[in-house]
């Protein structure tokens, strides 16, 4: 037995009689990162965390231990908060240094950009450090395989890359963006920084991308959750997978929690015939309201192309009490899609206000359609002719006669449900909107 393995198995069990000891907990970390076991190492240094968790020192040796695992994406995470919250140290520009030569993922850049200001401040600044309590980095969960959520992620999209959706992106900025910018007013009316959404609607509308552009807004962090992400055939397992989301969210906050098609996740208890189900719903629940741990920072939101089907303990206030019907765009957000859509592509003095005159009750799934479809028929003709010419009004509309809106078909469903089981008056928007049509 080496040196250090016989120094490593003796720290163990001196822990094992004092497990709160901070010098030994590191000292451990500090061997098993020398000894090569880097997956240990990190054990070690989160184990610290636990006993010291405002300790910037140790969250840098963290982010070591996470590259020196090959996992430079969950390092970047931390580093990137380290350098936006504290006076940089120069372990810590050299390890941000060595990190971002590895780390090339886009949802990343930030920390890149980060790093080249740290560095050139701290050349050209001689002057002492600010004494400051040192940050409280939101350390990544991991579940018990020692897995990061590959759906973690750090948008660069805002409001501005969504066309249209004017009311909605007002119902978001008060719910979850005015919180964050002026906290001290919502905190002096007793209202805490989180909350839920649900929007609901045709597929094909833009929630997904327009709760990936609310992440962007606040720049915050986002996590998108699907069915796959949550149910598992194993009995308690799906409700273990949801606690370990919002666990994940609430370590990373803020944080926008997006649940896709959650109506499968919260459907009618009543309609469901077996009790596995109804474990999972309770769960949700439990979870939104935060009954085990604060849900502060985490801002949650949900999407449906069905809310008949969702269960009514869903909408209670506290959980998702903002329900809104996102509608195809209209004229102006159809155009401001397709000026999206466009952007960067060769077109030639294109008519936006009559490609959207032509495209009513189109969704932003189906103009990106119209689009790809444009391309690919003068990507065709250049392939023939050697000559590549630019998009024109008249191609976007020859590929716009020949598509149907796909909106269409949810509108046949969801007109009886908003005429013959509105009782509540949820469905009002969508009478509103048919008769507007």
């Amino acid at each position: 037995m080496s040196h250090n393995e016989a120094l490593i198995q003796a720290l163990r069990q001196a822990l094992e009689a004092t497990p709160g000891n901070v010098a030994l907990q590191r000292h451990l970390a500090e061997l098993l990162m020398e000894s090569g076991d880097f997956a240990a190492a990190t054990q070690a240094y989160r184990r610290t965390l636990d006993l010291a968790p405002d300790d910037a020192d140790v969250k840098r040796c963290l982010a070591e231990a996470y590259h020196r695992q090959g996992r430079s994406d969950v390092a970047l995470v931390i580093i990137e908060e380290l350098l936006q919250d504290a006076p940089p140290s120069a372990p810590l520009l050299e390890l941000a240094s060595e990190v971002r030569k590895t780390a090339g993922e886009p949802e990343f850049a930030g920390a890149h950009d980060l790093f080249s200001k740290a560095a050139a401040d701290l050349k050209t600044s001689a002057a002492k450090p600010v004494a400051k309590p040192a940050p409280r980095v939101a350390v990544p969960v991991e579940d018990e395989t020692g897995m990061m959520p590959s759906e973690i992620e750090r948008p660069r999209i805002t409001f501005a890359d969504v066309g249209g959706m004017q009311k909605l992106k007002e119902e978001i900025r008060m719910k979850i963006i005015y919180p964050l910018s002026h906290p001290e007013i919502y905190r002096a009316y007793g209202k805490s920084l989180g909350g839920g959404i649900l929007m609901y609607g045709p597929p094909g509308c833009g929630k997904t991308h327009l709760a990936r552009a609310t992440a962007g807004e606040v720049n915050a962090t986002f996590l998108s959750t699907g069915l796959h992400d949550v149910l598992e055939m194993w009995l308690g397992k799906s409700e273990q997978n949801l606690h370990a989301i919002f666990e994940t969210a609430r370590a990373y906050t803020p944080c926008v929690l997006f649940f896709d098609e959650v109506d499968a996740l919260g459907a009618k208890r009543s309609d469901m015939r077996y009790s596995a189900g109804r474990h999972v719903i309770n769960q949700f629940l439990a979870e939104l309201d935060g009954m085990e741990a604060s849900n502060e920072g985490v801002l949650v939101l949900a999407a449906t192309n069905a809310p008949w089907h969702l269960d009514s303990a869903m909408r209670r206030p506290g959980r998702f009490d903002r329900v809104i019907f996102v509608p195809p765009p209209d004229f102006d957000a159809r155009a401001a899609i397709l000026r999206i859509l466009l952007a960067g592509k060769p077109a030639d003095r294109i008519d936006y206000g009559r490609l959207a005159r032509a495209t009513r009750e189109f969704s932003g799934a189906d103009l990106r359609g119209v689009v790809d479809v444009a391309v690919e028929n003068k990507l065709r003709e250049a392939m023939e002719t050697g000559v590549p010419d630019p998009l024109t009004t008249r191609d976007l509309l020859a590929v716009i006669k020949t598509m149907r809106p796909t909106t269409k078909e949810w509108f046949e469903s969801a007109r009886n449900y908003a005429l013959y089981a509105n009782q509540s008056g949820l469905y009002d928007d969508i009478l509103d909107y048919l008769k507007g049509g």
